[in-house]
């Protein structure tokens, strides 16, 4: 542990009273400048911390930085987010980065975070607007032994992870949207972006990416998306802390992932198709331009089963209207 570690260790263990530099040198071992030079640094990691001549050091509030040290700490050892966390200010998307890294080595469950995403994405090539430190940005790379026909149940246990994650920190009742999108009266919050590398009957790698919207304003929202996106900060009218949820979300993303590993999909479709509640609606889908209507019956691995008069239509991605 580095002495900045320990340093913000001590202080969060004090967090309502001051501590003294002198107190803080002994239990480190290191000079006061030393700890003077480690308390700047962590100010400019975004902790709030007092300092005071004759008081020395008061811990006042956590840094909202999606910091790895603040993951880990709520995770432990967790496969996602208590293992290796490649941070960055910027980026140009999440996913981008974690396919260089997946094709590099890299081992299953590094999570890619950013705070900014220069060319955010969602799904069917649209953006997702990223400004810094408002929102969550961050992919996780997955090396599961399926065949390519199963991904589909690993991006319908990323949505199922977001919404309960959402449910669990917040009062908000939040929905699926077939397949990945999390909406909160019909607004996006969330999305989840999937991607991968497969030979012919294997997965290589997945790379599961994540978009939420936590404490942006709606003012800061493109005029096109105004309308149709939203966020914490917007529904409940207070900010919350992104690492709390974050950290939520993967923490429940791996029990999900343990239990589909052991019992394959059908334990988790159940919660996703409460969350969604689609199943027997009517409804009309957009499949590039395509459009087809009829009655959802089933959900099959993330294939949505469509009847029309008759007729039967296996939909493995689109746009859906509830009609």
């Amino acid at each position: 542990m580095t002495i900045k570690e320990q340093l913000l260790l001590h202080l969060k263990d004090n967090m309502d009273a001051w501590i003294s530099g002198e107190s803080l040198s002994q239990q480190l071992g290191v000079s006061r400048a030393a700890i003077w030079k480690q308390a700047r640094n962590l100010k400019e990691e975004g902790y709030i911390i007092q300092s005071s001549p004759k008081k020395g050091y008061h811990l006042c509030e956590i840094s909202d930085l999606l910091l790895p040290g603040e993951i880990r700490e709520r995770l432990g050892n967790n496969l996602f987010g208590g293992q290796q966390i490649y941070y960055y200010k910027e980026l140009e998307t999440t996913n981008l980065k974690a396919k260089e890294l997946a094709s590099q080595g890299v081992p299953e469950g590094t999570l890619i975070i950013a705070e900014k995403q220069t060319k955010g994405r969602g799904r069917r090539g649209r953006s997702w607007f990223s400004p810094a430190g408002y929102g969550i940005y961050a992919s996780m790379v997955l090396r599961p032994s399926i065949a390519p026909t199963e991904i589909s149940s690993i991006t319908l246990m990323a949505a199922v992870s977001a919404a309960e994650a959402l449910i669990a920190l917040t009062p908000l009742n939040v929905r699926i949207k077939w397949p990945n999108d999390i909406l909160l009266n019909d607004k996006k919050i969330a999305g989840i972006l999937t991607e991968i590398s497969s030979d012919m009957d294997i997965v290589d790698y997945l790379i599961i990416g994540i978009g939420m919207n936590i404490n942006t304003p709606k003012d800061l929202f493109p005029p096109e998306i105004k309308e149709t996106a939203t966020s914490i900060l917007i529904e409940t009218n207070r900010p919350f802390q992104r690492v709390e949820i974050l950290s939520e979300f993967l923490k429940i993303y791996e029990h999900y992932y343990i239990n589909f590993k052991k019992s394959g999909i059908e334990p988790i479709m159940g919660r996703w198709k409460e969350l969604a509640n689609i199943v027997g609606k009517r409804i009309e889908v957009d499949v590039m331009g395509q459009k087809y209507r009829g009655d959802v019956v089933e959900i099959e691995n993330g294939i949505l089963i469509l009847k029309d008069h008759g007729r039967t239509h296996r939909i493995f991605s689109g746009d859906v209207t509830i009609l």
